[in-house]
């Protein structure tokens, strides 16, 4: 599953992103509620995790402005309000279940699994643009049929790309998504690994699948150059 997982308390979203990241492997974690949103919007995700109460936006307004968008993917409540009031008030916003807190991990994944099965989104499986197939079951990634043997971080840069093929990316947005908030990496390292992948995915005399925005950032180029 693609996740997004929203959660502003540092300490309890360090430890679930972890362990989120363990059971499903790569999961988005963002701390305010106008980037859940955003992230939303740009990204196709099956399953978002949202605390109730974030700065920005609350989780509640993220959920309500996302099934107003069309969202099809589920959405799960983690918070602290336990009041019957509450529960229905999130249920009615658009979600699709609801943990209080504190809570065992166990029941978290337990919840994302029923979840998994009853939301009316297909998960895919393959992400592809034009020849160029990523098998997200087996992280096995093909151009004309051809096996391309990818480092982790380039696999997730072309993960990243095709997911929002028909979207700019900017530097900022793919350095938080493949290295984190917190990290010090430099534009410089985004470039290199560009390059890397480029070096990797593209064929000769043809212009290069990935697309340089002059200023902003990154986007998949398909076969008509768009």
């Amino acid at each position: 599953m693609n996740i997004l997982f929203a959660e502003d308390d540092e300490n309890l979203g360090k430890m679930v992103h972890h362990l989120l990241q363990k059971e499903y492997g790569r999961v988005d974690w963002v701390k305010d509620g106008q980037s859940a949103y955003d992230y939303s919007i740009f990204t196709d995700y099956d399953v978002i995790i949202l605390d109730w109460m974030m700065p920005g936006m609350s989780g509640l307004e993220v959920c309500k402005r996302l099934r107003e968008k069309g969202f099809k993917g589920g959405i799960l409540f983690l918070t602290a309000k336990d009041s019957v009031e509450d529960v229905v008030e999130g249920l009615d916003s658009g979600a699709d279940d609801y943990l209080v807190k504190p809570f065992k991990f166990e029941e978290l994944v337990a919840r994302l699994r029923a979840l998994s099965r009853r939301v009316d989104k297909p998960f895919e499986e393959i992400l592809s643009l034009d020849d160029l197939e990523l098998n997200l079951s087996n992280h096995v990634v093909k151009r004309n049929g051809k096996v391309i043997e990818l480092s982790k971080k380039e696999y997730e840069l072309l993960e990243l790309l095709l997911r929002n093929k028909h979207q700019v990316l900017t530097r900022e947005m793919i350095i938080e998504r493949i290295w984190g908030f917190d990290t010090d990496v430099t534009e410089n390292a985004l470039d290199a690994l560009v390059k890397l992948l480029r070096k990797k995915v593209d064929e000769p005399g043809k212009p290069s699948i990935i697309k340089n925005v002059r200023g902003v950032g990154y986007k998949l180029r398909d076969s008509h150059g768009n």
